[in-house]
């Protein structure tokens, strides 16, 4: 069920990214990579890696957005919440 759920919140944040809006160039590239490594993450559900760099790089998103794009921030939070419960 929580592949389920990241699968429903990658498309929350790839509707974020597809609306108009105002994203810099940097931070639209840093959104799609998160959700290129999302994809990648749920098309290898049985390889676990011990990279912590897909969570510290959500992390360091909702940081980045918090302020200025706050629906994405939440987007982003719960797929860390997401992540989380599937123990990565």
């Amino acid at each position: 069920m929580p592949e389920h759920d990241l699968q429903s919140q990658l498309a929350e944040l790839r509707s974020h990214l597809a609306e108009d809006t105002p994203l810099s160039e940097e931070e639209r590239a840093a959104l799609h990579a998160i959700a290129q490594d999302i994809e990648l993450r749920l098309a290898n559900q049985g390889v676990v890696d011990q990279n912590d760099s897909l969570v510290d790089g959500v992390h360091l998103a909702v940081e980045r957005f918090e302020v200025s794009h706050p629906n994405t921030a939440m987007t982003l939070r719960n797929i860390m919440q997401t992540l989380a419960n599937m123990g990565i």
